[in-house]
């Protein structure tokens, strides 16, 4: 037993037997490296990693290799999800040192009295292989260097923190008018499509729904001026629909895995992440907007469904994730013998299970067959001859059949802490995806989660980050309350909520005063308060998650328009003026932040709906039709607490009807009490 024994993140739980002497980061192992002038070992990853669980099977199980780790260094094991703040400090600093891209699991020697990196890397085989040093060679060398060479280490930190100052207090300067960035951004999005396989990029290819959604905003842009850009709009509905045809998705029981090992979207990395689907809800139901979509429904239905049948905790909140391994190897929860699918199926089922599914063809993953539709299902129902109906029915009893016997096997873990951030995605996505279909229950198990996190997450005014088994912990982020905030907002216009549009305030008060730079505008990653590490990031870069910049200036700006109060508003505005020099000078890797400048230069329309529940329905229908990106609308009984600069109509007369406010600018229409009349003003400019 080492020091994670009692941690609460299933990540380090998972390393609480190795026999390597971990302890989790804090003030204990900072000490003691210092004290024994040992350097620290550093290793960052996260539970559902592959290549996490391959590192810990070869190098922290083996007794040899362990024993070495802690004759030489203070070994300290963190969760990259619970501790997002040191993640990202170290994968910036491996950048700089090695010039290459990072990932899981980092591994990074520090000095104890800087905790600066002398040098990183990821993924180390316990022997020499593939190109790769071994472990143990490693561990040596590194400590050698330590003792003989401190000085030139020294050195080096302090060239690397110099860089790293630099980074903190970077500013760029803004040339481009709003339309030229924009339009910039889609050129780059362009030049990057794959046009032969969707998405962008080759292989490994990640969804990227940043990037999609403003493409498809751009679209809408477009149209809006009378010149829509069409091959925006087939961009990505190629991409969607290659995404939900191919094996990244799980075609049995939804979800969409973290990326495509592939450029055809066939065999993915099998773990699934909340917040991907949380993003790709959202992002289908935009779609599905557009045009009506029976593939991007499916997708939406099944994904949401996973959502709540395996990622909702008991107690609310929604899980983090799903292991990529399971029964010993990768993705072997979710592939399959052909034999093993004739046996359970009738022969007619099997029939069309085989022709969509492409196990007529060679298997695709390591002998086996991982699902995957090569062709539309119409064209599939046609070659078969198969009336539509007819195939629909033996298609949705062949699913059932193998879902319930893939229920039986081994099943991937999950790891059930809840992330703040995370479930602001999960939120957003899950009431999107309801309002577009009509799904009330998806509404529900959103509010159930916005519940967990109001109620078991908050301490003394303040979010926390995460919370495993009831404990929670770590002071919020960036991304936490940004995320949240969103989410509420989402949930707010599905359901009018006074609790929720208390806990809107707390957030974007939060946001305000934990993490916006005052001086140069933009919002640190880290609160005033929080711990001082190498690197206070200000994020604007698209990653695997929305940077926090481009979510809380959207999410600020929308609550600012919401309460009519400036302060929201001219913290999104400072936010996005400080960023935009930065994505001019590469807009693509920017999407989430040139969406953010759009929403602040075309702030569209605050809808406010006054009246009986009951009688609602017709004008939200009104206002939700079609794609309205930047249109929120807010049904609110009168019973509940109202805008303040709105009127309060407290007559019996006026609480018996519908009232509609449609605010632009801060400016409110006069009390709209007719639908067609409703309906007009919404369409004038």
């Amino acid at each position: 037993m080492n020091h994670l024994t009692g941690e609460t993140s299933p990540y380090l739980a998972q390393h609480a037997d190795n026999p390597v002497d971990w302890h989790p980061w804090g003030e204990t192992a900072l000490s003691l490296a210092r004290t024994k002038n040992r350097p620290i070992l550093l290793s960052i990853g996260y539970s559902a990693c592959h290549w996490c669980h391959v590192m810990a099977h070869e190098s922290f199980e083996h007794e040899a290799t362990a024993s070495v780790m802690n004759e030489r260094f203070v070994n300290i094991k963190v969760d990259r999800e619970e501790r997002p703040d040191i993640d990202r400090a170290y994968q910036v600093a491996h950048h700089l040192l090695t010039r290459q891209s990072g990932g899981w699991p980092l591994t990074a020697f520090l000095d104890p009295d800087t905790l600066l990196p002398f040098f990183t890397g990821t993924y180390f085989p316990r022997t020499p292989r593939h190109g790769l040093p071994g472990f143990v060679d490693v561990l040596i060398r590194i400590s050698d260097a330590w003792h003989e060479r401190t000085g030139d280490i020294r050195q080096q930190g302090d060239k690397l923190r110099a860089v790293v100052q630099q980074l903190d207090a970077a500013r760029a300067e803004s040339k481009l008018a709003d339309d030229a960035l924009l339009a910039a951004g889609r050129e780059q999005l362009g030049k990057l499509y794959d046009s032969q396989g969707g998405g962008f990029g080759n292989a490994p290819k990640f969804p990227m729904p940043g990037a999609v959604d403003r493409l498809l905003r751009h679209w809408r842009r477009g149209r809006a001026s009378g010149q829509p850009d069409r091959e925006a709009l087939d961009m990505v509905m190629t991409t969607l629909t290659k995404m939900a045809r191919g094996g990244i998705f799980d075609h049995l029981g939804g979800g969409f895995c973290r990326y495509s090992t592939d450029r055809e979207w066939m065999i993915p990395h099998f773990e699934k992440m909340l917040c991907d689907n949380g993003s790709l809800l959202a992002l289908y139901a935009d779609a599905m907007a557009v045009a009506p979509d029976a593939l991007f429904e499916g997708a939406l239905r099944d994904t949401a469904g996973w959502v709540m049948r395996e990622m909702q905790h008991p107690d609310g909140g929604y899980c983090a994730a799903l292991d990529a391994d399971s029964d010993g190897g990768e993705g072997r929860h979710y592939v399959w013998r052909r034999h093993e699918v004739k046996r359970l199926l009738t022969e007619d089922e099997y029939l069309v299970v085989e022709t969509l599914y492409g196990l007529d063809r060679p298997a695709n993953f390591e002998g086996r067959w991982h699902l995957h539709r090569r062709d539309s299902w119409r064209s599939v129902a046609e070659r078969l001859y198969l009336d539509a109906d007819d195939a629909a029915e033996l298609l949705a009893r062949a699913r059932a059949k193998l879902f319930a016997h893939r229920s039986e096997r081994p099943r991937p873990a999950c790891d059930d802490k809840v992330l703040a951030a995370w479930n602001g995605l999960a939120i957003h996505g899950m009431v999107r995806a309801a309002l577009r279909l009509g799904e009330p229950a998806w509404i529900d198990s959103a509010a159930r989660a916005a519940a967990f996190v109001r109620e078991d997450m908050v301490q003394d005014g303040r979010l926390m980050a995460s919370c495993t088994g009831g404990t929670a912990r770590h002071p919020a982020y960036l991304d936490d309350y940004a995320n949240m905030l969103q989410g509420v907002l989402a949930l707010l216009e599905a359901r009018w909520d006074d609790a929720n549009i208390a806990f809107a305030r707390l957030l974007a008060d939060g946001l305000l005063t934990l993490f916006l730079d005052e001086d140069a505008g933009g919002f640190w990653f880290t609160a005033h308060d929080h711990e001082q590490l190498i690197h206070r990031p200000k994020p604007v870069l698209d990653d695997a998650l929305p940077p926090g910049n481009a979510t809380a200036a959207r999410a600020l700006a929308a609550f600012g328009h919401l309460t009519a109060e400036s302060r929201y508003l001219d913290a999104a505005h400072a936010a996005l003026a400080w960023g935009r020099g930065f994505a001019e000078r590469q807009p693509a890797a920017h999407s989430a932040l040139l969406t953010a400048i759009e929403a602040a230069t075309e702030p569209g329309e605050t809808v406010i709906l006054r009246g009986p529940p009951d009688e609602m329905q017709p004008w939200l229908d009104a206002a939700r039709d079609g794609y309205q990106p930047t249109r929120a609308t807010y049904a609110i009984p009168y019973e509940c607490l109202a805008p303040s600069y709105l009127p309060r109509l407290v007559t019996t007369e006026v609480r018996a009807r519908v009232t509609a406010h449609v605010c632009r600018d801060l400016v409110c229409s006069a009390p709209i009490k007719e639908l067609d009349k409703f309906r007009a003003a919404l369409q004038s400019p």
